[in-house]
C-alpha cells in the first residue's frame, strides 16, 4: 500500500474511533461516576500504551529520562488526561452527548487566543470573526431546539464543556514545545494521571467492583479516545504529504458522533444541533484556513 494510502487510513480509523467516544461517554456514564469512568480509562490507555511502547522498541527512551522531564511529564499528565476529562467528563454527566461533544471542539479559536499571553503571538481580525461564528454556534446547540430558550441546557455544563477547551490548548502548547518522542510523552502524562486518578477515587470512596457494561464503556474510552486512536492520528499526520489536508477530515468526526448518538443512544437530533456544528466547524475553518489573495 502506497504511504498516501496508509496515511487515509490511519486518519479514517482515527476519525471513525473518535466519532464513537460520545456515545461511549454517555453509556459509561449510565453505570459509572465521571470519577471512576476516567480511572478505568486511564488504566486501560496506560497498559495499552505500555505494550505499544514494547512493540516499537521504546522501552529504552523511558531510561533516558531527566529529573526535568518527569517533573514536565507529571504536569502535563496533570493538565491531560487528569483535569481535562475530569472536566469533560462531568460536562457530559449533566449535558445530552450532542450539546456536550460539539461544544468541546471550540479549543482550535481558544488555543489562538491562549497564544497571545503564553507566544506572544497576534490575534489577527480573521480570528476574531472565527470566534464570532463559533459563539453563534454555541447559542444554537445551547438552545436544544429553541432558540428563543438558549439556556434550555445545563448552565454549569456548558461552561465545563467550554472549560476543557481551555486546559487542551494549555495542554497543546506545552505538549507541543516538548520535543521528546509522542509515545513516551503520552505514556509518561498517563503513569501520572492514573496516579492521581487512582489516589481521587480512594480518597471519595470511588474504590468498588464496577457494573460489567460500565467496565466495558470505560475500557473502549481507554482504547480509543485516549489511547491507539491518538497514534493512528499521528501515524496518518507522518505519513501524509499535506499536514493540512489531512487534518481538515477530522471535522467530518462530530457529524458521524451524531449517527452514533441517534442510534445506540436514542438522543433526537435536534436541527439546532446540527446547524450549531457548522457553524462552529465553520468557524475553525476561517481560523485554519488562510484564504489566496
Amino acid at each position: 500500500m502506497k504511504t498516501r494510502n496508509k496515511a487515509f487510513l490511519y486518519a479514517g480509523l482515527a476519525i471513525f474511533f473518535w466519532s464513537t467516544v460520545a456515545t461511549a461517554f454517555k453509556l459509561a456514564l449510565r453505570y459509572l461516576n465521571f470519577l471512576e469512568l476516567l480511572m478505568y480509562a486511564s488504566i486501560t490507555s496506560l497498559i495499552l500504551l505500555f505494550f505499544i511502547l514494547t512493540f516499537q522498541g521504546k522501552l529504552h527512551l523511558l531510561k533516558a529520562q531527566t529529573a526535568g522531564n518527569i517533573f514536565k511529564s507529571s504536569l502535563m499528565g496533570l493538565l491531560n488526561p487528569f483535569l481535562y476529562y475530569i472536566i469533560l467528563f462531568r460536562a457530559y454527566s449533566l449535558l445530552p452527548a450532542q450539546v456536550a461533544q460539539p461544544l468541546n471542539m471550540v479549543w482550535p479559536i481558544v488555543l489562538v487566543f491562549m497564544s497571545v499571553p503564553l507566544l506572544k503571538q497576534k490575534v489577527s481580525t480573521r480570528s476574531f470573526v472565527a470566534l464570532f461564528i463559533s459563539f453563534i454556534g454555541i447559542f444554537f446547540i445551547s438552545s436544544q431546539g429553541d432558540l428563543l430558550k438558549p439556556g434550555n441546557s445545563d448552565p454549569f455544563g456548558v461552561g465545563l464543556a467550554l472549560g476543557s477547551s481551555i486546559i487542551w490548548s494549555l495542554f497543546f502548547i506545552i505538549n507541543v514545545r516538548d520535543e521528546r518522542d509522542d509515545e513516551v510523552k503520552l505514556f509518561l502524562g498517563f503513569l501520572f494521571a492514573t496516579f492521581f486518578i487512582v489516589l481521587t477515587n480512594i480518597i471519595t470512596g470511588n474504590i468498588q467492583a464496577p457494573p460489567l457494561k460500565g467496565l466495558a464503556a470505560a475500557i473502549y474510552t481507554g482504547c480509543f479516545e485516549m489511547g491507539i486512536t491518538f497514534i493512528f492520528w499521528l501515524k496518518a499526520l507522518r505519513m501524509s504529504e499535506s499536514v493540512n489536508r489531512i487534518s481538515i477530515y477530522v471535522y467530518l468526526a462530530p457529524f458521524l458522533s451524531l449517527v452514533f448518538i441517534y442510534i445506540f443512544l436514542g438522543e433526537y437530533i435536534y436541527i439546532t444541533t446540527v446547524t450549531g456544528l457548522v457553524l462552529i466547524v465553520t468557524g475553525i475553518l476561517v481560523q485554519k484556513l488562510r484564504l489566496k489573495k
